[in-house]
């Protein structure tokens, strides 16, 4: 049985989607139980809401504030430690729970869970990774690129982009199974020359490690073409571009959905085309990748989309369960020691 933290407080949306995106992952996961941290009488009357609860696999942990969605986070930290998001990354530091996940505030929640989790010796700073959806040109099959950081570290040296291309070397392999997973740096250009010094000294890093396999520069128009299954980059940079692609996407479903109702003879080819406008309807949900994983903290800590809905809160809990499954801190802290050795990396936590 897999146990997670839920901050079912956090998000634009609170308990309207905390809750029925849990019970969703609960129909879904007969191994799952989940940890329901909150006001505890606001949980309680959500939950009373729908049938087949599974009381059984629900317990409820009270907890007394909530982090806003604008609140600093460093005012969180200091301030709101009895709030939903501390006491559900308190559960996994005791123990109590695998993983948290949370759709709150993403400053307070990765310094909170800096703070609580600590960090696996010899990474210097956590990352937010997350899938991209592409395609192969190829094959013309559907692929997801990793991309990271995507919000967490503005600034990063060479040493940074290294860690993030380890780790997230290590998730691809382990949580996405691909062998030898492609890592390539987020560049202006694919030429050696072209591009910032923190970037072309992270590629003379990254080219020297045997344990990565790295194949180079990408640049942004690559992301959606299966050129490499780990896309590493700083966190301006890595959030912007995602912010930019969730905005494309909306655009594109907005300008197709008004090309087909702005006449009587294009709703008809509408209903003509709707397995074909279905096919893309899905393929642009964003939904069903939700749950950006904070990587290098010695716990598991899934952000879920801030306006998240109950199937996108869901597949953020799976994105925690597939963590979990394979104990995933663990297998990124024996790559760190393999490449770096025991005696470099001691923790100083």
């Amino acid at each position: 049985m897999i146990t997670i933290a839920i901050d079912a407080m956090g998000g634009d949306a609170g308990l309207k989607a905390t809750i029925p995106g849990a019970l969703n992952a609960l129909d879904n996961h007969h191994d799952l139980k989940l940890i329901l941290v909150g006001i505890e009488d606001q949980v309680r009357a959500s939950l009373a809401q729908f049938k087949n609860i599974h009381h059984e696999r629900i317990e409820i942990q009270n907890a007394t504030e909530v982090v806003a969605m604008d609140e600093l986070p460093s005012q969180a930290l200091r301030s709101k430690k009895d709030s939903s998001m501390r006491v559900a990354i308190n559960l996994v530091k005791e123990g109590r729970a695998a993983a948290c996940v949370s759709s709150g505030n993403t400053g307070a929640l990765m310094a909170t869970s800096r703070f609580v989790l600590k960090m696996i010796p010899g990474i210097d700073r956590p990352a937010i990774i997350y899938g991209i959806p592409g395609v192969n040109p190829q094959t013309k099959k559907s692929t997801l690129s990793q991309m990271l950081d995507l919000g967490a570290n503005i600034e990063c040296s060479a040493q940074h982009l290294f860690e993030f291309a380890l780790m997230g070397s290590v998730r691809a392999s382990f949580v996405n199974h691909i062998a030898k997973p492609r890592v390539a740096l987020l560049n202006i250009g694919e030429e050696e020359m072209k591009g910032l010094d923190n970037i072309k000294d992270a590629a003379k890093m990254l080219s020297d490690c045997p344990a990565i396999n790295y194949i180079g520069f990408v640049e942004g128009n690559d992301l959606f073409w299966d050129k490499a299954d780990v896309i590493v980059c700083d966190g301006f940079i890595g959030n912007i571009a995602l912010k930019t692609m969730e905005g494309t996407a909306k655009f594109i479903s907005s300008v197709v959905k008004q090309s087909f109702t702005s006449s009587v003879v294009s709703k008809l080819q509408g209903i003509l085309s709707f397995m074909v406008l279905r096919n893309i309807k899905s393929r642009l949900d964003v939904r069903q990748y939700n749950g950006a994983s904070l990587l290098g903290l010695k716990g598991i800590v899934i952000k879920s989309h801030g306006g998240a809905d109950s199937i996108s809160f869901a597949s953020a809990i799976e994105a925690a369960m597939k963590e979990v499954r394979e104990d995933l801190p663990t297998k990124i802290h024996a790559q760190i020691e393999q490449i770096l050795g025991p005696e470099n990396h001691e923790d100083p936590n």
